[in-house]
């Protein structure tokens, strides 16, 4: 009987010792075959244009974050959330910014304060005067009408930032995800703001 539970035990940890591979090459296959090009991908904040919202300057800790890429299947995008779009100039890294300005609606920017369609816009979000004598666009443009299926997109360093106010307005098709959570750095993981 005690060869019996022996043998039995042996089988258990052999068949256990099998399952951990099969799981972790099957648990691979999903995460990096359909979760990252379908559900979420993670993205690293590369530039100070989300400052003070999302750090990513030269040699700060940049943010590191996780993109939802459903958000937008069945709901359009809302003023304030934050973005990844296709770079609207050509260029290989996609862009995130925050969203300003909803299809139809008239931007303008006056002494480095947005109005849409006539009435400033509450921007708590950004920390210090966005207007910058000698930086184009801080302190007037537009006014310009977003069209249908297009965003006006916005860095939170308004003096450090390309956005729609130098490539123009992002089609609905281009926006890859919603940033959904923070992961890195630890001290500041959580909702991205």
């Amino acid at each position: 009987m005690a060869g019996e539970d022996r043998a039995d035990r042996r089988r258990a940890v052999l068949k256990a010792v099998l399952e951990i591979p099969v799981i972790l090459v099957v648990s691979f296959a999903l995460v990096f075959g359909f979760v990252r090009p379908v559900i979420a991908a993670p993205f690293y904040v590369g530039s100070g244009s989300m400052e003070p919202t999302l750090h990513g300057c030269w040699g700060c800790s940049n943010d590191r974050l996780l993109i939802n890429k459903l958000a937008y299947d069945l709901a359009d995008p809302e003023r304030g959330d934050i973005v990844l779009f296709e770079d609207q100039r050509g260029g290989e890294d996609p862009l995130i910014k925050r969203v300003i300005g909803l299809p139809g609606e008239e931007l303008e920017l006056r002494n480095g304060r947005v109005y849409v369609n006539g009435t400033p816009l509450d921007e708590p979000y950004l920390r210090r005067d966005t207007c910058k004598p000698g930086y184009p666009k801080t302190c007037s443009f537009g006014p310009v009408t977003v069209p249908k299926n297009h965003y006006f997109m916005m860095g939170d360093n308004r003096t450090r930032s390309v956005d729609s106010r130098f490539f123009g307005p992002v089609p609905k098709d281009d926006i890859i995800g919603e940033a959904l959570v923070r992961f890195w750095p630890p001290n500041r993981a959580g909702e991205p703001g």
